[in-house]
């Protein structure tokens, strides 16, 4: 693959369970830094796979992870406006 090429991680023909990608690209997927991504797997909120000394991270645990921020949207009750508490 060359340098200005690059690998389109949602669109693998694999079972997501199987594919791991690093940390740096699993940042990339969560928009957020390398550094940020080490932080939730030290605090345990992101579930990696240790191979030697290598840390990789598989695309099951980034949706599961994904899954645990999502909240559900609140609908407003009938007749009250929309910025109106429940």
């Amino acid at each position: 693959m060359g340098a200005h090429e690059q690998l389109d991680l949602w669109n693998i023909n694999e079972e997501p369970a199987t594919r791991l990608v690093t940390v740096t690209e699993a940042g990339r997927m969560l928009s957020v830094s390398r550094s940020t991504v080490y932080e939730l797997i030290g605090a345990g909120r992101l579930e990696v796979v240790h191979i030697g000394r290598s840390v990789r991270v598989p695309l099951d645990a980034i949706a599961s992870y994904i899954k645990t921020l999502r909240r559900p949207v609140l609908r407003p009750v009938d007749g009250a406006p929309a910025d109106a508490p429940a």
